[in-house]
């Protein structure tokens, strides 16, 4: 059998299967994209979480009236402690490591609570002494912050060191096992594809039993056989394929680039070059996934 009788078998069966190849479009579409914006999902929680952990900073607290007096025995840190804190960060033994740093004192602490909690009923009882002054610490290398922490922890008039880091964690690994959960369904998604993929082609197979008894007669091997119900199920999953990559890169293109970046310029998100990235990743699964699962289902159909 040529190849030119082969393709024409499986053109005659894609018109002739009209709805079993429209089911498969749809399926791979729907698993496909899901699968690619997991994939989005995964590379925007590695984006952010770079772009994040390079901007964290260690925030040196120091004690206030209210500071509890194991940690701030001597109460409220004074002008005196405030310069002992400076000159230490200005030492050479920590300059190295220290970007840049500045002073926040009770009045500009109570402006940024009152924006962060701003309709929070919160925000009406808190006041400016309540609010510790702080060293914000930039590094050159967030992965040095112990040293900092290190340094100040048990200083005089330092009630606590934290690392912005440590809040970021517990963001990133919500955010992470989110995207997890995204990928596992998808996974389930592409193996609920394969089986309808496969269900598709045998009862096409079931449809076309006498052709299939002729090209046996006629001496027509197994391979020659299938290679149609194959390229059918191939080019169904392509065109779904297809659509998926060009959701996906919709997605990043109209909804990240177009609204998100808009939205919120203070992060950085995916751009079009992941969303290019992704598109051929979806077409290979899509071709492979279809080989797979009709291969399989019209080879064991024709074992019957």
């Amino acid at each position: 059998m040529r190849l030119s009788t082969v393709i024409r078998e499986a053109v005659s069966g894609l018109r002739r299967n009209v709805a079993m190849v429209v089911s498969i479009i749809l399926v791979t579409f729907l698993s496909l994209t899901f699968v690619g914006t997991a994939s989005l999902l995964q590379m925007q929680v590695g984006q952010m979480k770079n772009y994040w952990y390079d901007r964290a900073q260690v925030a040196i607290y120091l004690c206030s009236s209210i500071s509890p007096a194991d940690a701030c025995p001597q109460g409220e840190a004074s002008a005196d402690i405030k310069a002992a804190v400076e000159a230490k960060l200005n030492e050479g033994t920590l300059t190295p490591y220290i970007d840049k740093f500045f002073f926040e004192d009770h009045e500009q602490a109570y402006v940024h609570f009152q924006e962060q909690f701003k309709g929070n009923t919160v925000a009406k009882y808190v006041t400016k002494d309540q609010l510790n002054e702080t060293y914000w610490v930039k590094l050159k290398d967030p992965e040095t912050s112990q040293i900092i922490t290190e340094t100040f922890t048990g200083f005089a008039g330092v009630e606590e060191v934290r690392d912005q880091r440590s809040y970021l964690d517990q963001i990133f690994n919500i955010l992470n096992a989110a995207s997890l959960a995204a990928i596992g369904v998808a996974v389930l998604m592409l193996f609920s594809s394969a089986l309808l993929i496969s269900t598709t082609i045998r009862l096409s197979a079931f449809s076309r039993r006498r052709e299939i008894g002729i090209m046996r007669l006629v001496g027509a091997s197994n391979f020659y056989i299938q290679l149609p119900f194959v390229l059918e199920g191939i080019v169904a999953a392509t065109v779904g394929s297809l659509l998926a990559g060009g959701a996906v890169i919709a997605i990043v293109q109209f909804f990240v680039q177009g609204f998100l970046v808009e939205k919120m310029p203070f992060t950085s998100f995916v751009g079009l070059a992941d969303g290019l990235a992704i598109f051929p990743l979806l077409v290979g699964v899509g071709v492979v996934l279809a080989a797979i699962a009709s291969g399989t289902a019209i080879r064991r159909y024709l074992r019957i």
